[in-house]
């Protein structure tokens, strides 16, 4: 896994993991969930790469946005 850059300095993302049909984010309290394209929607899926990518805004996007749409809680 990617560690997410959090040029915020307060996102409760930690790690990141981009695969082809969607996710999986390790928050700061070491949670680790799966975001699909099936249950987050692919336009959401590309939201979250991009956000990943450029290291800001990712965990405020999950919140707002997709906070119970994961196919599955990993721990």
């Amino acid at each position: 896994m990617q560690r997410y850059k959090n040029l915020s300095g307060h996102s409760k993302v930690a790690r990141y993991l981009i695969v082809k049909d969607g996710m999986t984010i390790q928050f700061a309290d070491s949670s680790v969930y799966r975001y699909t394209n099936q249950t987050a929607d692919p336009a959401n899926i590309s939201k979250m790469k991009a956000l990943a990518v450029a290291g800001k805004g990712l965990g405020t996007f999950i919140e707002t946005n997709l906070k119970d749409r994961y196919s599955h809680k990993i721990r």
